[in-house]
């Protein structure tokens, strides 16, 4: 990218300049979800055609568009913004973990479906999740389409719609 603005005119680099700029200015996330989001509440939050008793948890926003793809899942979101990693120093409270939990509480979430890649700190992260969500409510994990160590955002559409109708409970 670098070597292809290089050839550009000076003032379509810091056009584009600015609009980075702009973006990072104007996008912040949901105050309820925490999708990244232009508004104080996401689109997806404020969709009242969305199933209003169903939560997708997904460790980043990149998740949310590559769910969104399919148009499998017609649920609502929690982006947790990370995923527990305690050799990089980031524990439960550094995620948005509390929030799911008052979430799921005060919204009478029916099933919380767990969409995270399968890895250490992924698997770590959804056990803890499990753990305390599974007094609250049906707590599930999509199935295992995809590959060890795999980012959901690369997956296809089709692997990804069939992870989240293969899903199960989590014991």
């Amino acid at each position: 990218m670098a070597l292809h603005l290089l050839k550009r005119p000076t003032s379509e680099v810091q056009a584009l300049a600015q609009a980075l700029i702009d973006a990072k200015a104007q996008i912040g996330h949901c105050s309820i979800c925490f999708n990244l989001s232009a508004a104080p509440v996401c689109d997806i939050c404020r969709a009242p055609s969305r199933d209003q008793h169903t939560l997708c948890v997904v460790a980043d926003a990149r998740d949310v568009i590559a769910l969104e793809k399919t148009r499998e899942y017609k649920g609502k979101y929690h982006v947790l913004g990370g995923l527990i990693s305690p050799m990089d120093g980031i524990g439960p409270e550094q995620l948005h973990i509390g929030p799911l939990v008052h979430r799921v509480h005060k919204e009478g979430i029916k099933e919380v479906i767990i969409a995270i890649s399968p890895s250490i700190e992924g698997d770590t992260t959804t056990l803890y999740i499990a753990q305390l969500l599974k007094s609250l409510t049906r707590v599930t994990r999509i199935a295992f389409g995809l590959p060890m160590g795999g980012d959901l955002e690369y997956a296809d559409e089709v692997t990804l719609a069939r992870a989240i109708e293969g899903r199960r409970e989590i014991s």
